[in-house]
């Protein structure tokens, strides 16, 4: 079971991990130990998720995100199999606390006409300093 915060928690059923040798430097570590592990979250069907989460998690996973509706994390960051794991989980959790965090509603706003002056007058001042910019007459 994975907590992520006091009302959620993931069942078993719900996370599947499996171990592959990973890939980088690690000497013959490397080629006899399976490392690297792939975290595989059942987000689409988890009942522990409500489905305003579950459409804001699916845009933060992106590419993590299968088509089957599950969340697909690989990690292979230390030599550890054990600590793989633990970062696997402890970034899926943070992705789950993202999406409940409901975002704030923007409200849309009006420049005032004092900004608006502002505005244009710069945009004067400008158009002015690259009209001096032209070439010289000898007339004078």
């Amino acid at each position: 079971m994975l907590r992520i915060n006091d009302d959620i928690t993931l069942a078993d059923w719900e996370l599947t991990e499996s171990f592959s040798r990973s890939s980088g430097p690690g000497g013959q570590n490397v080629n006899k130990v399976s490392t690297a592990v792939e975290l595989r979250f059942e987000a689409e069907r988890s009942p522990n998720l409500p489905p305003h989460a579950k459409a804001r998690l699916r845009r933060i996973a992106g590419r993590k995100w299968t088509s089957d509706g599950a969340i697909v994390i690989r990690v292979e960051d230390t030599r550890s199999q054990a600590r793989n794991r633990e970062i696997a989980q402890e970034r899926l959790a943070e992705m789950i606390r993202q999406s409940l965090i409901r975002p704030k509603p923007r409200i849309k706003t009006r420049p005032t006409l004092a900004s608006k002056r502002r505005r244009v007058d710069t945009k004067v001042k400008r158009g002015q300093v690259k009209a001096l910019r032209g070439k010289v007459s000898k007339d004078e």
